[in-house]
């Protein structure tokens, strides 16, 4: 059973940065894919950014040139590093895994989330 693990969650003003961590545990195989996913209250689930076995990355316009997403293999460890945060990067981040099917992730696993607040 694949267990995800996130952490470095946490409350910052406006412009500050964070780095959140996902820990994978149980694998026994080769990750396709691996992705940060946000939900705020009273809002759908965004996914944030995502990456391949191959390290191809891709983010969601919004946060474009302030996020980025990286992984240990070695680790099996995901980083989300988040910088010039903004109020509206407030919401609950999980991270997720899955097989790529037909160009596409699956999402399979997912984490319990960790919270980030953004002040103004």
């Amino acid at each position: 059973q694949v267990q995800l693990v996130e952490s470095g969650g946490g409350s910052v003003q406006a412009g500050g940065s964070l780095r959140l961590s996902c820990a994978a545990f149980g694998v026994t195989y080769i990750i396709d894919c691996m992705g940060w996913f946000r939900q705020a209250p009273g809002k759908a689930r965004e996914r944030v950014a995502s990456i391949d076995s191959d390290g191809s990355t891709s983010y969601a316009d919004s946060v474009k040139g302030r996020f980025t997403i990286s992984q240990d293999n070695a680790k099996n460890t995901l980083y989300l590093q988040m910088n010039s945060l903004k109020p509206g990067d407030t919401a609950m981040y999980h991270c997720a895994e899955g097989p790529s099917a037909g160009g596409y992730c699956r999402w399979r696993y997912w984490g319990q989330g960790t919270q980030v607040t953004v002040s103004s």
